[in-house]
């Protein structure tokens, strides 16, 4: 989405509307305590500029007491999941950050709603259709935002990528191409069970493509077709080991892909008639490598994680303003990731959304 002025100013830090940028930062709880959560969220607090860390909230007492005392985090701050209800007499907690595998957020998500809480949730939103559907109704029907973790859509190599596509510099747009794929070994707890690890590897890493496509195709697909690509591994007895999949988009733009847990990729590849973007690696944490038409692509370096945390503390203080990553964003890809399954059912028949 083009950002309005409203939101350019607030991104920069503009203090100039009204008493906006003189909102307290808005009280974020983290919940679950895992290796994303602890290496890339709760360092990133601190380059925050709306956002505050206030509570964590977590299974393991122990982690709550380490990450607790690293972070300043009092006692009668951190929850256990069993007890998340009490959130809801914590006036200091505006947003909580559910980061757990995908078959536990639909969980946690409807209970900070109920809660009375806005909630941040890490992709995919879910790992099963019904699911989404419920977790954007209940945050609608309580007048509550609900993001979802994308923070490629705050990078700035991606953001700079979608500028150039927008202001015409490829020419018309006609194709799309992106691989994610990662090596899934014997130290995976939960990415290879369907009900804890959503679909597989096409909603674990693939959404990364799927994301992609859909971003800088700059709409949304009208027909998906998919494979399942089973694998003799003892660890795919639940999912398939991997999945190709073609977007048609109703522009004329169409999108191919592949996922894999048997693989290492990381790439987006987009063809203009008058020009070209290679990526690669394309979405990682670090080290993002882009071109236009061969020529390094050098964007202003930003935080994503901290953009996208302010970005949600920013809607939720202004109503007014439009939530990039929410909520109809993560049911659309899941959306997307069921009918891709279907269409591989039905034999690669094409399934129309």
């Amino acid at each position: 989405m083009d950002l309005s002025r409203r939101e350019l100013l607030a991104a920069t830090g503009a203090a100039a509307l009204g008493n906006f940028g003189q909102d307290k930062p808005v009280g974020w709880a983290v919940l679950g305590l895992g290796g994303y959560a602890t290496r890339n969220i709760l360092p990133n607090f601190k380059h925050c500029k709306h956002s505050r860390l206030v509570s964590l909230i977590t299974g393991t007492p122990e982690k709550g007491k380490q990450y607790g005392a690293q972070y300043g985090i009092p006692e009668n701050k951190i929850y256990d999941y069993k007890n998340l209800e009490k959130i809801a007499n914590d006036p200091d907690i505006d947003v909580v950050y559910v980061i757990t595998p995908p078959g536990t957020h639909h969980e946690y998500v409807m209970r900070a709603l109920k809660a009375g809480k806005h909630v941040s949730c890490e992709k995919p939103m879910t790992g099963d259709l019904k699911q989404a559907i419920e977790m954007v109704e209940e945050a609608k029907k309580r007048n509550k935002r609900l993001g979802v973790g994308y923070r490629c859509h705050f990078e700035p190599h991606n953001l700079e990528a979608l500028r150039l596509c927008k202001e015409g510099k490829l020419g018309t747009i006609r194709y799309i191409r992106s691989d994610h794929g990662f090596t899934l070994g014997d130290w995976s707890q939960w990415h290879h069970k369907r009900a804890i690890g959503g679909f597989g590897a096409i909603s674990e890493i693939g959404i990364y493509a799927i994301q992609a496509m859909c971003m800088f195709a700059g709409a949304d697909p009208v027909e998906v077709i998919g494979t399942r690509d089973k694998s003799s591994n003892k660890l795919f007895k639940e999912v398939e080991d991997s999945n190709h999949f073609t977007l048609v988009f109703p522009n004329g733009i169409t999108g191919q892909g592949a996922t894999s847990y048997s693989w290492n990729a990381n790439n987006v590849r987009i063809y203009g008639n008058a020009g070209r973007i290679d990526a690669e690696p394309a979405t990682g944490y670090e080290n993002h490598q882009f071109t236009l038409n061969g020529q390094p692509m050098i964007p202003n370096e930003a935080n994503q994680w901290a953009l996208q945390m302010d970005h949600l503390s920013q809607c939720i203080r202004d109503p007014k303003m439009v939530l990039r990553t929410g909520g109809d964003m993560g049911l659309r890809d899941v959306r997307i990731m069921d009918a891709i399954l279907r269409s591989a059912d039905a034999g690669g028949k094409p399934i129309r959304l």
